[in-house]
């Protein structure tokens, strides 16, 4: 790690002895495991089915989507922004690999890129407009959205309404790999890998440091908006290809397929315990925060409770999640090592 790296790297003042600054984050992202293991007890008491290898089976790629978008997400939020262009994202995506391959196997590859391409210039606009304009996110995202959504209805026009995706990309999408969809394990690839580009790499650190302090990032000499609008650039990339693996899945998306996805993505990668106030962030415990949403749906589901009330509890739940994420841990430690202390003088 060069000087200049070492110097970015957010340093504790004072930590409590044994608890560095790497064990409070691998707190923080054990977390939505050890809340995973819980929801399983509590699912084996309440709703046995749900637990069944079907039915566990049967939900991971909507787990997988779910992951895929809210790591996106995470990626924005280290860099202090958000993004609400999700579903229009997906949406465009899947309606352009329905509409440009229009069933045939030849055109599938491409098909894909030009989905991607389009998703990526997406994010590129979103970027530019946050990052070096310093326009509000929320305000820009949400207003590129509902643009975007207005090109995906014109295009969708064309499109006959029983098009379907090509015959080789439907059997992918059915496809499975030890039992396991293969969009988990796509899912799983990009999660391991994120995490290690962003805890091993220089350019991790120094985005990981662009989030947590944008202006000593700045005043190192690191192009504070080139790392900003990359974020918002990959982000979108991941929503295109949560929307063709969508598409795959499920054959013949319509215009509200992105629809679950515009708040479950920021649920998931708070409850992650990724920092809203930016450079903190883990994929792979993203993907738990969306295996413990789902799983959560699921139960909920199966119970037979009222709409309304999966919706408050969903609600808490989240909420809870987003309050455990912002306890000072480091802060609890060095208090109760300063108890013990005291009973020890005594």
């Amino acid at each position: 790690m060069s000087n200049q790296d070492k110097a970015l790297v957010p340093r504790p003042a004072s930590p409590a002895p044994g608890l560095g600054r790497h064990s409070i984050l691998q707190t923080r992202f054990l977390a939505i495991w050890i809340a995973f293991a819980g929801l399983i007890v509590f699912s084996a008491i309440v709703a046995p089915r749900s637990l069944l290898p079907s039915t566990f089976l049967a939900i991971i790629p909507l787990a997988a989507f779910l992951a895929i978008t809210g790591i996106g997400e995470a990626l924005v939020l280290m860099v202090r922004g958000i993004d609400l262009s999700i579903p229009a994202v997906i949406t465009l995506s899947s309606t352009i690999v329905l509409g440009y391959s229009r069933g045939h196997e030849e055109a599938t590859l491409a098909a894909i890129l030009v989905a991607l391409f389009f998703a990526a210039a997406i994010g590129l606009i979103n970027g530019l407009l946050v990052a070096v304009l310093e326009l509000n996110a929320l305000i820009v995202t949400l207003a590129v959205s509902a643009v975007v959504s207005g090109v995906t209805l014109w295009y969708r026009g064309s499109v006959p309404q029983e098009a379907r995706v090509p015959p080789n990309m439907a059997a992918w999408g059915d496809a499975r790999l030890v039992g396991i969809n293969y969009a988990v394990w796509v899912v799983a690839a990009l999660a391991i890998v994120l995490d290690l580009v962003l805890r091993k790499s220089t350019i991790g650190r120094r985005f990981s440091a662009v989030g947590a302090n944008p202006r000593a990032a700045w005043i190192a000499g690191i192009n504070v908006a080139a790392y900003q609008t990359a974020a918002y650039v990959v982000a979108a990339l991941l929503y295109g290809i949560a929307g063709i693996l969508i598409s795959a899945f499920i054959r013949n998306p319509t215009l509200n397929v992105g629809d679950p996805y515009l708040l479950a993505p920021i649920a998931a990668a708070v409850l992650a315990g990724v920092a809203m106030s930016g450079g903190i962030g883990s994929m792979v415990a993203v993907a738990g925060a969306a295996l413990f949403l789902t799983q959560l749906g699921q139960v909920l589901e199966m119970l037979g409770l009222p709409s309304a009330l999966q919706f408050i509890i969903e609600g808490a739940a989240i909420a809870l999640g987003m309050s455990l994420s912002r306890i000072d841990l480091r802060r609890l430690a060095t208090g109760a090592l300063g108890l013990d202390v005291r009973r020890l003088r005594k």
